[in-house]
Order: C-alpha cells, then sequence, then structure tokens
C-alpha cells in the first residue's frame, strides 16, 4: 500500500489539473504559450499517474475499475465487484 502522503500528492495535482482545466483550454486555442507556461506545472494533465482508489498502487491500474489488478482480484473473488463473475466453461 502506498504512503498516504504520496495517495494526497496524486489528488492535489488531480485537484488543479481539474481548476485550470477550463483556462488551458481557453490559452491552447487562442496560441496564446507565454499565459501557458505561467499556469502552474501540475495543471498540466500528463504530470497525472493513474493510481489504484483503494490502496495508492501505481502499478497494474485498470481503467474500467479505477483500480489495480491485485485488488480487483481480491474484490472480484467476494463478489464485492457488480457484473464480475469467474470463467467457467
Amino acid at each position: 500500500m502506498a504512503k498516504e502522503s504520496v495517495k494526497a500528492r496524486e489528488r492535489k495535482k488531480q485537484a488543479t489539473v481539474d481548476k485550470f482545466a477550463a483556462k488551458r483550454k481557453a490559452l491552447k486555442e487562442a496560441g496564446d504559450y507565454v499565459g501557458l507556461d505561467k499556469l502552474p506545472k501540475n495543471a498540466s494533465p500528463v504530470r497525472l499517474h493513474n493510481r489504484c482508489k483503494l490502496t495508492g498502487r501505481p502499478r497494474g491500474y485498470m481503467r474500467k475499475f479505477g483500480i489495480n489488478r491485485v485488488t480487483f482480484r481480491e474484490l472480484a473473488a467476494n463478489g464485492k465487484i457488480p457484473g464480475v463473475t469467474r470463467a467457467s466453461w
């Protein structure tokens, strides 16, 4: 499990991206790269990294569910993810 500070940092980056999204879009459409340069670095969505919402693990992230593969497997085995069943044939 990731440190709480790492998860908090990622949430803070996401909040900054959301806050400046409209302004970034307007500046990009206007071609004002000097104005874009004055925005905070963390306002860029490229700086975000997908992390598991439950554990904060950065690897093995499944976009459809928002969690990593290990957590997904545990929850699916316990029947806690709707619509997911084990394969049998």
